[in-house]
């Protein structure tokens, strides 16, 4: 049972009745009554809310930044007309509105309502209860009630990165000769043959083909198709750090205090991390090569493998959207344990991680021997470019102190990038809306030289 507004205006009604009622006993009591008898009168004629029958319909997928309507079918199989207030309850995160829908059910009718979500987190959203005030017809007091009906909705990465796909496409396309404009790569697979030209490297000649032609003859090659690539994210402590602002303005935080770092609205190192990984299996998929991926701090937090090319990006995605940073330190050495055992044969491995020289020390550079013997290493990292801003500062002491502490930052990354190449890495150190284009940028790289 629930009192409405209506109620609450009557009992202040009857309150200044009492205050000039010459014998205020009876005017409370008589208030009592009255009141009770309302309230009795609106509870027996109120629509049941326990018997209504709930369903469900709509999207269960959204992308990050958009919105979808998810339906709410009320079926009312009682004597009475429901008429009143319902509340269908999701996590704030959700972004769930309108927050309250009219409700009016017919005896043996059903009606259907509308909730717009939009979430502003990736992860599985899902439904909480849903629950329905019953107002009599005096509109005095409501049956009221709250029943599960499940639903959840899965929030995936918004992928930005993919206004840069037709550029990169574009530049493989002109990698494996299918743009007019032929740009020779380094493959390892023959293409064809063709006339000697200035600038051809002589190794390349094909002498059979030469001497059964007037003309000097040399092979083309591509680069070389269905290749492996595995994705490896670190979804550690040190993924959980935000940098850079938000690419979806409506997502970012509220102006944060001044003790707050000014860059505390932007995305997790997870979530930029995850835009790149999409551009480049977007692009690995294109180009022939099969893409794998795995999510991994302590341990395997998520695994994908042998999608069809088809059905690759959609599983990729479907994957990542729960991953959340998880606050304790990466096991590196597990982690290419992992690694070993699910890519016995050659691949390019791609590290999304955080060049944190005292995470690198501890963690992956004693183990990184062991995965640059077999499998080609490209680690991938997302810079903070609030390090560059403070790096030029130089207006006050302070601004001072801040610029020291921020080139100590980026020549210690960049020692840690020198090592790394030492050890046979590829390394990818880009600012947040750089990196997914720069990733995919060395990946054409490696096909380009035929590393891959």
């Amino acid at each position: 049972m629930a009192l409405t507004g209506r109620a609450g205006l009557i009992a202040a009604l009857g309150a200044i009745v009492v205050v000039v009622a010459p014998r205020p006993v009876y005017a409370v009591l008589g208030l009592l009554l009255v009141l009770g008898t309302l309230v009795v009168v609106d509870l027996l004629f109120a629509g049941g809310v326990r018997p209504l029958r709930f369903r469900r319909g709509g999207e269960r997928l959204v992308r990050l930044g958009e919105s979808v309507a998810v339906e709410l079918i009320v079926e009312n199989p009682g004597r009475r007309r429901v008429r009143g207030v319902l509340r269908d309850a999701w996590p704030p995160s959700a972004g769930a509105s309108p927050r309250h829908l009219r409700l009016d059910v017919p005896a043996g009718e059903r009606r259907r309502l509308v909730t717009m979500l939009t979430p502003t987190r990736r992860g599985d959203r899902e439904a909480v209860t849903v629950t329905v005030r019953s107002v009599g017809p005096l509109g005095v007091a409501a049956r009221q009630g709250s029943h599960r009906v499940p639903w959840t909705v899965r929030v995936l990465p918004p992928f930005l990165s993919r206004k840069h796909l037709p550029a990169k496409l574009s530049k493989l396309r002109e990698l494996e000769g299918v743009h007019p404009a032929l740009v020779r790569g380094q493959g390892t697979e023959f293409d064809s043959l063709r006339e000697y030209v200035v600038g051809d490297d002589v190794r390349s000649i094909d002498w059979r083909a030469t001497a059964r032609r007037a003309d000097v003859v040399v092979r083309t090659w591509r680069p070389e198709r269905d290749r492996r690539v595995l994705i490896v994210l670190d979804s550690g402590r040190t993924s959980a750090g935000r940098v850079g602002a938000s690419p979806l303005p409506h997502l970012a935080s509220p102006a944060p205090a001044p003790a707050v770092p000014a860059n505390s609205a932007g995305w997790p190192r997870l979530d930029w991390s995850m835009d790149a990984a999409l551009l480049l299996a977007a692009l690995a998929t294109r180009a022939g090569d099969r893409v794998d991926f795995l999510a991994h701090d302590r341990v395997a937090r998520a695994w994908t493998s042998g999608a069809s090319r088809t059905d690759s990006l959609s599983a990729l995605v479907n994957v990542m959207a729960p991953i959340e940073a998880e606050l304790v330190e990466a096991d590196a050495e597990r982690m290419v344990a992992t690694v070993m055992s699910r890519a016995r044969r050659r691949c390019l491995v791609v590290l999304l991680t955080d060049l944190n020289p005292a995470a690198m020390d501890q963690g992956l550079l004693p183990v990184l021997p062991q995965l640059t013997a077999r499998h080609l290493v490209l680690v991938a990292a997302v810079a903070d470019p609030r390090v560059a801003e403070m790096a030029a500062g130089r207006g006050t002491a302070e601004t001072v102190y801040d610029a020291a502490a921020a080139e100590h930052l980026r020549g210690e990354r960049a020692r840690l990038t020198a090592r790394l190449r030492r050890h046979g890495c590829e390394v990818v150190d880009a600012t947040p809306d750089d990196l997914a284009p720069a990733l995919a940028d060395a990946y054409l790289a490696l096909k380009a030289a035929g590393r891959l």
